[in-house]
């Protein structure tokens, strides 16, 4: 602890609750300017979203939009399309009150018995069950897969199958197995995303 003594301390900045996310932000724009990082407009609410989730300023280069989707993910949304996500933590992220305004609804079906039932008897994912199962839903569908790739593969194996569309797919998936491939055919499709390369 001796080293620390000497050390530069880093000043607390004292702010209101409300003030927080509006200073965290001004910070992050002054680092993209800083690093001579210039954000399309439309996109830029995404990006630096994303950036502020995860301290990652690497997606201000990774982060891929199909043409217009910004527009047509708020057209969705404002349409009342349903979100369907493979995680549960992202489903607590989504506003459902928000959502509930538009007519739309969030949905994770991994924790579902069904689900849970039908991966292990086919010897496959909870993740592609639960796309299966959100095709069922008689709506337009936003597609947030922020776990798994395998729920991308499914989504473009039942896609190929014909007959089935989402409405909008947007691809962060974890891990090492299968996420570029997965990612690939999204970025290679016809339905409008959002994917890190």
């Amino acid at each position: 602890m001796e080293g620390l003594t000497n050390a530069v301390k880093p000043e607390w900045e004292h702010l209101l609750p409300e003030e927080i996310e509006k200073r965290s932000f001004e910070i992050l724009s002054g680092e993209l300017e800083r690093m001579g990082v210039t954000l399309r407009a439309d996109q830029a609410p995404f990006i630096k979203r994303v950036i502020h989730t995860t301290a990652d300023f690497s997606y201000a280069d990774t982060l891929a939009f199909s043409p217009d989707a910004p527009a047509v993910l708020k057209g969705l949304l404002r349409s009342g399309a349903d979100i369907v996500t493979d995680t549960n933590m992202a489903l607590s992220g989504i506003s459902r009150r928000t959502l509930a305004r538009f007519g739309g609804q969030a949905h994770c079906f991994m924790a579902d018995e069904d689900v849970a039932r039908l991966a292990k008897e086919r010897k496959t994912t909870r993740a592609a069950v639960s796309m299966e199962k959100a095709r069922g839903i008689s709506k337009p569908v936003i597609f947030a897969v922020g776990n798994a790739p395998t729920a991308l593969l499914q989504l473009n194996e039942m896609m190929r199958e014909g007959g089935w569309r989402p409405a909008f797919i947007i691809g962060v998936p974890v891990g090492f197995v299968n996420v570029e491939a997965a990612k690939e055919l999204i970025l290679e499709g016809t339905v409008p995303y959002i994917v890190n390369k």
